[in-house]
């Protein structure tokens, strides 16, 4: 049973081929990086575009790579929410498309919750429920609650800046060049992450909600300075060392956010006598290498089975999608063409 998955939610073109055993047969990711670089950000006209221009020829090469035709295909899984409208628009209605002419059914897949999945695939360990799960993205920062893989209930999220964009953000106060999280990632490698004391957000004593907006002015005060006549002293030069120090110091602030929410979770889950076997992770951010090096610390110290996607599965991509339909399908989960694009989240 091969299910073709359609990715589109944000500024990635994405196709994939996954059979029934979670084997990722082909996935094609076609990047818009280069489109959006001199605007430091993704502008969602040129993102849609772009999408409607790419995605026969990403769908060509994904069956082309997976050696299979049209007809091999059991199902058509498609991305509909959450993300910018335009471009999930042309995901849905090139799914509807093939799953119409084709006479094959339709699903419909939450981009979030399959980020969830993307450690799953091409793996023969099964996940054990039920779990905790984390997504850390440029649009979300959540933590979920995974009896199984169709119902993820939600605990926490952000209430202002997700922690990817909190990246783009620390990126552009340091002058690192697009795409900010990754540049970032590379230059904290060589600074000082004791170098400055960076405020990690906690909200209330007992919350599982993320900010990272705080952090971000923080930063930007330890680089530029404090506005206002009753400023401080000026901060050093902005140099390379500085700046590789002040980036290291922002991710192990930024890190420690997450660890201290992880934290929370588990103690909320054993008020309520809920064990936890297994900690999903996915989305962009867990492409980061201390948030990566963090999280394998938290779940060996507390007796979790850790699912981390490689890197290449940690970005937007459509191998999660298809991967997540197949369970969808076996449980009977699919939609018709009056699926429609949602640009928000779901639970």
């Amino acid at each position: 049973m091969l299910i073709l998955g359609l990715e589109t939610s944000c500024d990635e073109t994405a196709a994939a081929i996954v059979d029934a055993r979670r084997r990722v047969l082909s996935s094609v990711v076609a990047s818009q990086t280069d489109l959006h670089a001199e605007y430091a950000g993704v502008v969602p006209e040129i993102a849609s575009r772009a999408h409607a221009e790419r995605i026969l020829p990403v769908v060509r090469e994904a069956l082309a790579e997976a050696g299979v035709g049209l007809g091999m295909l059991s199902a058509i899984a498609v991305g509909h929410r959450p993300g910018l409208i335009g471009s999930l628009v042309v995901g849905v209605s090139a799914a509807k498309a093939l799953a119409w002419s084709l006479s094959l059914p339709l699903i419909g897949v939450d981009h979030v919750h399959a980020h969830l999945y993307a450690g799953a695939l091409d793996s023969d360990d099964a996940p054990l429920f039920p779990a905790l799960g984390l997504v850390v993205s440029g649009g979300h920062t959540s933590l979920y609650e995974l009896p199984d893989w169709l119902c993820p209930r939600r605990l926490g999220g952000t209430i202002d800046d997700a922690m990817g964009e909190a990246y783009d953000k620390a990126a552009a106060i340091l002058d690192v060049p697009f795409p900010g999280g990754p540049n970032l990632d590379r230059l904290a490698a060589t600074g000082n992450d004791r170098a400055i004391d960076l405020p990690v957000s906690r909200l209330g004593r007992d919350s599982l909600d993320f900010s990272f907006s705080g952090l971000k002015t923080a930063l930007l005060y330890a680089a530029r300075g404090v506005p206002g006549e009753r400023a401080p002293a000026p901060p050093p030069p902005l140099d390379d060392r500085r700046r590789a120090d002040l980036a290291a110091s922002f991710q192990r602030a930024a890190s420690r956010a997450i660890t201290i929410k992880l934290e929370r979770a588990l103690e909320h889950a054993s008020q309520r006598g809920v064990r936890y076997t297994s900690l999903l992770t996915g989305g962009g951010v867990t492409a980061n290498s201390r948030l990566r090096a963090e999280l394998a610390t938290f779940a060996a110290t507390r007796g979790l089975r850790l699912v981390l996607p490689p890197v290449h599965l940690c970005v937007d991509n459509a191998a999660m999608i298809a991967g997540l339909a197949h369970e969808a399908l076996r449980a009977g989960a699919t939609s018709d063409l009056t699926l429609r694009a949602v640009p928000t989240a779901g639970v």
